[in-house]
């Protein structure tokens, strides 16, 4: 467990850390908020490509949809058979359906990280753990603008992080079912149900992200909120060429 944690602190807790010392050395006025800033869309560039496989998968996943549930409702008293359909399936179109779940794992430690550095790295006791060529600070002042304290919760952030997220995951809601002559086609139905379930995850998820960001401290709730922010205007890039794409394709 020791071994982990060590590893763990390597290779996310103390280079993030003094990555934004170091950006908080160097930013006129030595303010903590733009630090983060800097630092959220540094991390959003060298999780760009991961973020971008996901959300090809995931578009990808939502074309395919139909046959998905076609095969459920065909092979649903044959699981092992369905299985193997899927698979194949999956392999014809060449969509891994892990590989959307993959930028969020890969994130999760980032944000853990970043809230061990708001809870103890602002603190003077821990600049023991700078490198030897970045500056000691001495203190932080987690004061932002001169007037926002990023250390103590802040609703307003928490409301704003709520909204990103509800944005970024209203652009993944599955489409309706599709029709043929005004009916849905077979399997459809399972495809309402799925639509109906992700409808409601687009709702509970920015709730929570506003309960959960209402209790963080301000600075990790500015990340997680330019994070998402980015990640959706990242989305709105990559649909908006999706869908000249298919433009082009059909001139």
């Amino acid at each position: 467990m020791n071994l982990f944690i060590s590893a763990y602190n390597l290779i996310f807790y103390q280079p993030l850390f003094n990555a934004l010392v170091w950006l908080y050395n160097i930013i006129p006025g030595h303010d903590v908020g733009l630090a983060i800033v800097i630092l959220t869309i540094v991390i959003r560039l060298i999780l760009f490509p991961l973020y971008y496989q996901s959300i090809k998968s995931q578009r990808s996943l939502q074309e395919i949809q139909p046959k998905v549930d076609a095969l459920r409702k065909q092979l649903k008293d044959d699981q092992e058979k369905l299985a193997k359909e899927l698979m194949i399936l999956y392999k014809n179109e060449k969509i891994n359906p892990l590989s959307s779940c993959l930028p969020l794992l890969i994130q999760l430690p980032f944000l853990i990280a970043l809230y061990q550095v708001f809870i103890h790295g602002l603190k003077s006791q821990s600049m023991e753990l700078l490198y030897p060529f970045i500056s000691n600070p001495g203190t932080i002042n987690t004061f932002s603008l001169g007037y926002f304290d990023l250390s103590k919760p802040m609703w307003i952030l928490a409301l704003l992080a709520g909204a990103a997220q509800f944005w970024q995951s209203k652009m993944l809601l599955t489409r309706k079912p599709p029709l043929i002559k005004g009916k849905e086609i077979e399997g459809s139905g399972d495809e309402k149900m799925t639509a109906i379930m992700n409808k409601q995850m687009i709702y509970f998820f920015p709730i929570m992200t506003i309960i959960i960001g209402i209790n963080l401290p301000a600075g990790l709730t500015l990340y997680w909120f330019l994070t998402t922010l980015l990640m959706a205007l990242q989305q709105l890039w990559m649909f908006s060429k999706h869908k000249n794409t298919e433009i082009e394709t059909l001139e």
